[in-house]
């Protein structure tokens, strides 16, 4: 039995740092509901798909944006999660923090985008706050955080450490993982204990060109990410992590449905759902990690399906 993590990163933007509080209420009812001429597509649609099939989903909420908008729309993100019974873990995007209205950190006056541009004090302070405001939006359990863009280091394992968080998944070794300063050298494609932190990293794999890529809902094809799991489980590995976001049904501009990811995203489900004897999803609570001695390398999927991927990416550039 494979352990599948289908990670999805909720998160508000509003195109522009300009005008925040006119640009906030369209930009909402975007990201969150997706809404277009064709109807929504956005984290209700989402959820409604994963119960359909009755599959489990992590969804790393990100908070900070609601220093500066306030807690109900934070409030309304949770509430439709919880309505669909999904998991709610922790998930920061910095560039929130010199928005916000009450200073989180002092002497705050620019723009800092990674969490991993603070000090380990700093993350420690922002983590504390992300977690008191879910809570009060009324996530129960904090169990697992996730850093914005993977830009967590080592500092952010201990940061974690001591706000009594116990799975981290901002390991990705696409994009900062291999110079986070976690096992050095190393590239980590299966769960490891730092310091009392469980690190599920992300699932990468080697490409038909032989790069590296992680598995990602608008970034792979249904083809590869089938193949993938299949590997994994016969190499008898024990997690495989998805990512995906709350706005990866549309299209960049997130005004109109992404045919291509939609159709991905419920053939992926209607594959996890006939193969639950195989694949298990699942989240943080009650997890007994298994840690392997030694990382395995990275899976490999086959040219013809990576011509395939770049087949269906190209028809969406041009639909967009």
């Amino acid at each position: 039995m494979l352990n599948v993590f289908f990670t999805v990163d909720v998160e508000v933007w509003c195109g522009s740092w300009e005008n925040l509080d006119e640009r906030f209420p369209v930009a909402f009812k975007q990201y969150v509901y997706g809404q277009t001429s064709k109807g929504e597509y956005g984290l209700k649609y989402k959820l409604d798909v994963l119960n359909e099939y009755g599959l489990k989903s992590v969804f790393f909420v990100e908070p900070l944006f609601s220093t500066r908008f306030g807690k109900q729309p934070l409030e309304e993100i949770v509430g439709l999660i919880k309505e669909g019974g999904q998991y709610i873990e922790l998930h920061l995007h910095t560039e929130w923090v010199d928005e916000a209205r009450e200073p989180l950190l002092e002497n705050i006056a620019c723009k800092r985008q990674h969490l991993r541009y603070f000090s380990q004090d700093e993350q420690k302070i922002l983590i504390s706050a992300g977690m008191r405001l879910l809570k009060e939006a009324g996530v129960d359990d904090i169990m697992a955080f996730r850093a914005g863009s993977f830009a967590f280091n080592a500092d952010t394992i201990r940061a974690l450490a001591a706000n009594h968080i116990s799975f981290d998944s901002s390991y990705n070794a696409t994009l900062f993982g291999l110079d986070s300063g976690v096992m050095k050298g190393v590239i980590l494609v299966s769960p490891i204990e730092i310091e009392g932190v469980y690190e599920y990293p992300m699932t990468v794999f080697k490409d038909g060109t032989g790069s590296l890529r992680h598995v990602q809902l608008s970034a792979c094809s249904y083809q590869e990410i089938e193949g993938l799991l299949w590997q994994a489980l016969e190499s008898q590995r024990d997690t495989f992590v998805i990512l995906s976001h709350n706005f990866e049904l549309l299209n960049r501009a997130v005004n109109r449905p992404d045919w291509v990811v939609i159709k991905r995203f419920h053939k992926l489900c209607s594959f996890l759902e006939r193969n639950q004897d195989c694949f298990k999803t699942v989240g943080f609570q009650g997890l007994m990690p298994k840690i392997v001695e030694r990382q395995p390398n990275p899976l490999v999927s086959p040219i013809w399906k990576t011509g395939l991927r770049i087949c269906e990416q190209v028809f969406r550039r041009i639909y967009r």
